[in-house]
């Protein structure tokens, strides 16, 4: 496949992504051996095996990401503050936290900030990706998030969980990428299962990649 970046270059934009609730031991010990093989930028883990992927990639430089107020974003704010605090403790290098979407949509912007600033507070300088669940938001919702997002301290905006309804399209990372402005992070996440669209996000101005089909991506362009 003809293509403007390399196998290893494309891993390097990936978090390889372990989300599933019934997840083992096992399971997290193969992710992380993927992501020490084909050289991904981070491994995506649940708060309760932060501490297993950390020492599974110790002396890489594999980073460890953890996903927080997930995959609703709903829950009390301090939850969430928490839920980073204990991360970061247990330590993880970047934050996914999930969009309070209900207070999106009840135009209680204030809120939003308030608890994605605690959140980045949490983090202690670390990366911050706020999901936005573009799946259930409108093209205004989206634009309005992105620019919270601007303001809030973090670092990426992110398309989706995986769980809800749709996932990353490459209208919705062009969008994004106008909105953000061409130096902060737009992460693709949900539904990228091969090389071609893997690229694609690429090219549309995404920065960074989740997805749990990581390694047929990656070998599909080595092929």
């Amino acid at each position: 496949m003809n293509s403007p970046v390399t196998a290893l270059e494309l891993a390097r934009y990936i978090d390889h992504t372990l989300l599933k609730p019934d997840a083992s031991a096992k399971a997290i010990e193969q992710l992380c051996a993927e992501a020490r093989q084909f050289g991904f930028y981070s491994v995506c883990v649940h708060g309760s095996r932060v501490v297993q992927a950390r020492a599974l990639l110790d002396n890489t430089e594999v980073k460890v990401a953890c996903v927080v107020g997930f995959p609703l974003g709903a829950m009390e704010s301090d939850v969430k503050r928490y839920e980073t605090e204990a991360a970061i403790d247990h330590g993880a290098h970047e934050i996914d936290v999930v969009l309070n979407l209900g207070w999106l949509k009840d135009g209680q912007d204030a809120l939003i900030l308030r608890e994605l600033r605690d959140v980045a507070e949490a983090a202690d300088e670390r990366t911050v990706k706020v999901i936005l669940e573009t799946g259930l938001l409108t093209r205004e919702e989206k634009i309005r998030a992105c620019h919270l997002v601007l303001d809030s301290g973090a670092h990426f905006v992110k398309t989706a969980t995986g769980f809800g309804p749709g996932g990353a399209t490459v209208e919705d990372i062009k969008l994004m990428r106008d909105a953000v402005g061409p130096k902060f992070g737009v992460k693709a996440s949900g539904g990228i299962r091969d090389t071609a669209t893997a690229l694609a996000m690429i090219e549309a101005g995404a920065n960074r990649l989740g997805t749990s089909a990581s390694v047929a991506i990656v070998q599909g362009l080595a092929g």
